[in-house]
């Protein structure tokens, strides 16, 4: 069964309004809907909320049993990896009907447990001596929303900081409690932003506050127990382009101050025996142009990562990332190569630890990432990857005296594992391994990596899954995923939710397009400013890839991306409609132009650097004006030709306004779009923001109606 429309959707009036820049005039008749205190833009997303329910009503029971799909993949009550540090193992328990982690720790005075042990006993229940110190179910209470954003134990294990947000606006209300004496402190911090750092003493706090434009730009200091109101601002940002972090290095020697453009950044540190009044942050590194760095201290001296020559001069970020070694002097910094530059690599993460450094390294040739340990003579070793493609996954190192190095990893067939590697003697333990319930079976599947070539000839990688008895007939339905920015890369990971599809079969692909990071940071500057449409052009490629070489169906193919990638699916829906038969935008950056010329929105100005500046450039402005999805679409389209789309939205989202994808869907529904079997769905999230629902169970069943739309308009709603 296909989803049709049954009746008009809400139509959105259109009112006369123009932008004017550098000389061009753009009509915009539906910038009235920017305004979420106008009561007829509130009652039209509820209109398009209830017109999506309608619609969606014939999947109800698929919906279901999509649900149904990913809980029974999912091990309802479940403990996570543990990590150890001072005397405590540190993990996050899940329970059955609970919408929220469990955050617990276990004492271990005589650390007689392995990480493996801890694994076992507590994944089989509560063990006795567990201490909860942070459940966020309470902290949802009725209410529901609820997004934990800073979550930091002091030095000694005492004392717990914690950043709770209730209504999707990334601003952070930080609480302290005594998990010692099990009680709350009384003193709150409003309007606080993620990251954060306590003093080696525990006794004071460093905490970060964004501007009014939601750019984090201040330092604080906080005495425990003291009133907030006497905080002490340590350090300010005043360039518009950089926003700030602050942390505790592995050490507990530092406190690290991160201020980072996209195309500069600069590291200043305090001796994390801080105290009001002692000297301002030290600058490790001066800020350059084109020069991007971040530092871990390794009890001596700094590692960096930075872009620079064999020579150690800037070169433009147009080369790879290398490790340094820069050592604190009174004069210029004493700096010289741990690991020296090389094209085919890109050193993305480095941490140290007292005994060893690990080193996260990716290829720029095929996207592999590796980590390579470095023990304090420089002898390196590399820790063994399973076969690409695969995700390599953070983990948490908290212990400055560890003597292994935790890592994990996953693909689209196998589930989360977590590995202990030993830096001395190079034996590596699976700790940990996500339980994938009902009917998993690995070899149901298979795992590929294709290359699609762009029209520049350029070679863009592609991840694939499919089921272990696809053919490559030409008749299988398809989704094709992708994000293309901030040199982040899309990984080919493990998700419950995408055995929905593949067990359907329904062939699942990532395109790595350019613009994010999977092939280091030349591939993102290949898909940056001035070289955005390879990021678009890329992705058709990858997608007519698929298609004619018989994975995909031409008349089956789905596509999907947020945010950013949200930007992705207008752009190339507009470039070629018949391509795609139902396209997912979440939460999508589409009025380009025009959000990118107003300064006082969250994150425009530290944005130039990635997308341009059409404020006051017209180069850029006529360059972003050629793909703004909003600005593009076509005066009229055939309803018969245009895409299915399902776009979501975030009222209190402060990182694209939920006006993008409001005025973007009137304005499609205006061109035509829209047929009633394929229809146009804005569904806006009334109490959240940029990510949606938080709680698990909301997440599950939001992910299904998206799944249902996208089968139905592929035909495979009745499978499964």
């Amino acid at each position: 069964m296909r989803v049709t429309s049954p009746a008009q959707p809400p139509s959105a009036q259109p009112r006369p309004y123009s932008h004017t820049r550098h000389g061009v005039s753009r009509e915009d008749p539906w910038q009235w809907l920017s305004d979420a205190s106008d009561p007829e833009v509130v009652a039209f997303l509820e209109a398009e909320n209830a017109y999506a329910d309608l619609l969606l009503a014939p999947t109800r029971d698929l919906q279901g049993r999509l649900f149904e799909g990913i809980r029974s993949r999912t091990r309802e009550s479940d403990a996570g990896p543990p990590s150890y540090k001072r005397g405590w193992w540190y993990y996050t328990r899940t329970e059955e009907g609970l919408q929220y982690p469990i955050q617990c720790r276990l004492s271990d005075e005589n650390r007689y447990y392995s990480a493996g042990d801890v694994a076992r006993i507590t994944r089989e229940g509560r063990p006795e001596g567990e201490v909860v110190i942070l459940d966020a179910n309470r902290l949802a209470g009725s209410d529901g929303y609820l997004e934990v954003g800073i979550r930091d134990v002091s030095p000694d294990g005492r004392y717990l900081a914690y950043g709770v947000d209730v209504d999707g606006s990334e601003l952070y209300t930080v609480r302290f409690c005594d998990l010692v004496g099990g009680r709350p402190l009384s003193e709150e911090i409003p309007g606080c932003y993620y990251s954060s750092a306590w003093t080696r003493s525990a006794d004071g706090f460093f905490y970060v506050k964004p501007d009014a434009s939601m750019r984090p730009w201040q330092v604080w200091f906080h005495r425990l127990s003291d009133d907030p109101s006497n905080d002490l601002l340590v350090f300010e940002e005043v360039d518009e382009r950089f926003y700030v972090e602050v942390d505790l290095s592995r050490s507990e020697q530092k406190i690290v101050i991160t201020t980072s453009a996209k195309t500069s950044s600069e590291v200043r540190w305090l001796d994390a025996s801080y105290a009001p009044g002692a000297r301002r942050p030290q600058v490790l590194l001066e800020r350059k142009a084109d020069v991007l760095y971040e530092a871990e201290h390794d009890g001596d001296s700094w590692l960096v990562t930075i872009n620079l020559t064999a020579q150690g001069e800037p070169a433009g970020l147009g080369i790879e990332a290398s490790l340094w070694r820069v050592a604190e002097t009174a004069g210029s910094p004493d700096i010289h190569p741990v690991l020296e530059p090389r094209a085919d690599t890109a050193v993305v993460g480095v941490d140290a630890f007292a005994g060893f450094t690990a080193v996260t390294e990716r290829s720029t040739v095929d996207g592999v990432e590796r980590v390579r340990i470095l023990d304090r003579d420089g002898r390196s070793d590399f820790v063994v990857t399973p076969e690409a493609p695969y995700a390599l996954l953070a983990a948490s190192n908290p212990d400055w005296h560890a003597n292994s190095y935790r890592y994990g990893y996953s693909s689209f067939v196998t589930p989360n594992t977590w590995v202990d590697h030993d830096a001395s003697t190079g034996v590596s333990d699976v700790v940990w391994v996500q339980q994938a319930g009902g009917d998993f079976d690995q070899s149901h599947y298979r795992v590929r990596r294709l290359w699609a070539v762009a029209e520049d000839s350029t070679r863009i990688p592609i991840s694939v899954a499919c089921r272990a008895d696809h053919k490559l007939d030409g008749t299988a339905p398809g989704i094709v995923y992708g994000y293309g920015a901030y040199e982040i890369p899309y990984e080919a990971g493990f998700s419950p939710a995408s055995l929905n599809l593949l067990d359907r079969g329904v062939v699942v692909a990532i395109a790595h397009v350019r613009g994010g990071g999977e092939l280091g940071r030349r591939w993102h500057e290949a898909g940056r400013m001035e070289r955005k449409a390879n990021t678009f052009s890329d992705f058709v490629a990858c997608s007519t890839k698929l298609v004619e070489d018989g994975w995909i169906s031409p008349r089956r193919v789905a596509a999907r991306g947020g945010s950013a990638g949200g930007l992705l699916m207008g752009a190339v829906t507009n470039m070629r409609p018949d391509l795609y038969r139902v396209v997912v935008a979440e939460v999508p950056f589409v009025d380009v132009v025009t959000t990118m010329s107003n300064p006082d929105l969250p994150l425009t100005v530290t944005e130039w650097e990635e997308w341009g500046d059409p404020l006051h450039d017209a180069a850029a402005f006529a360059r972003m004006l050629s793909y703004s999805p909003y600005d593009n679409v076509p005066d009229a389209v055939d309803p018969q030709c245009w895409p299915a789309m399902y776009v979501t939205a975030g009222l209190n989202d402060p990182r694209v306004g939920f006006w993008e994808p409001a005025k973007w869907v009137a304005r499609l529904r205006s061109a035509g779009a829209g047929s009633s079997n394929r229809p146009v769905v804005l569904v806006t999230e009334m109490g959240a923001g940029h990510m949606g629902p938080t709680g698990r169970y909301e997440a599950w069943r939001d992910e299904a109606k998206v799944q249902a739309f996208v089968l139905s308009q592929l035909d495979v709603e009745a499978s499964g």
